[in-house]
């Protein structure tokens, strides 16, 4: 079941890939990475790792404001991942892998920063997501995840006609999966409209 429902979204985003950033969503994005930038905090030479990276928008922003840092992208979709390399400013200090958010082929406290941007809404898992970001931060790493919200206390909103099956979490519902995986909450900003940065810490 999970392994059609992994297969149908990379193929969902696969066909997207060519088009993606000429399309109205990259707006939004551009927005939405100008005022999570605003809000983030790295150590020198920080590596960082970017989770449902896409087409690579974040990290060549990060890269650019941080020039030391090193920085990897993981993508389901093969096709986001080609153009994510394609147009690469940054290599080598950017590399982009193909891979699973619920099994991150990393080691132990790897990364200084890990970041999700409008996907998490579309994982199966999300605890084992968080679990896995707790495992590959550093001790004092954070983790940054922004998505769309509810104001529902419900632990999920699942949008159920939703052909792509996206699922909604409540600032508190955020804070309970992050503290099941040992990260605490250090705060919720909202961003632009219902799109709520979270910022965890290890």
């Amino acid at each position: 079941m999970v392994n059609n429902f992994i297969t149908n979204k990379k193929q969902l985003f696969d066909r997207w890939a060519p088009s993606y950033d000429w399309t109205f969503p990259s707006f939004i994005y551009q927005a939405i990475h100008k005022r999570l930038l605003s809000q983030v905090e790295l150590p020198p030479q920080a590596n960082v790792l970017d989770l449902g990276c896409g087409t690579g928008r974040l990290l060549d922003r990060l890269a650019t404001q941080f020039p030391e840092l090193r920085g990897t992208g993981l993508d389901l979709s093969p096709q986001m991942l080609r153009v994510a390399r394609q147009s690469n400013r940054h290599h080598p200090r950017l590399i982009y892998l193909e891979g699973n958010a619920e099994s991150l082929p990393f080691a132990e406290g790897q990364f200084d920063a890990v970041f999700n941007s409008i996907s998490f809404l579309h994982y199966p898992e999300p605890q084992q997501v968080l679990n896995e970001v707790a495992r590959v931060l550093s001790p004092g790493g954070r983790f940054y995840l922004v998505d769309i919200t509810t104001k529902s206390e419900t632990a999920s909103q699942l949008i159920a006609n939703s052909p792509a099956r996206i699922r909604f979490y409540s600032p508190e519902s955020r804070e309970k999966l992050g503290n099941n995986a040992g990260l605490l909450c250090i705060g919720h900003y909202y961003l632009l409209g219902p799109v709520l940065l979270t910022i965890f810490e290890k």
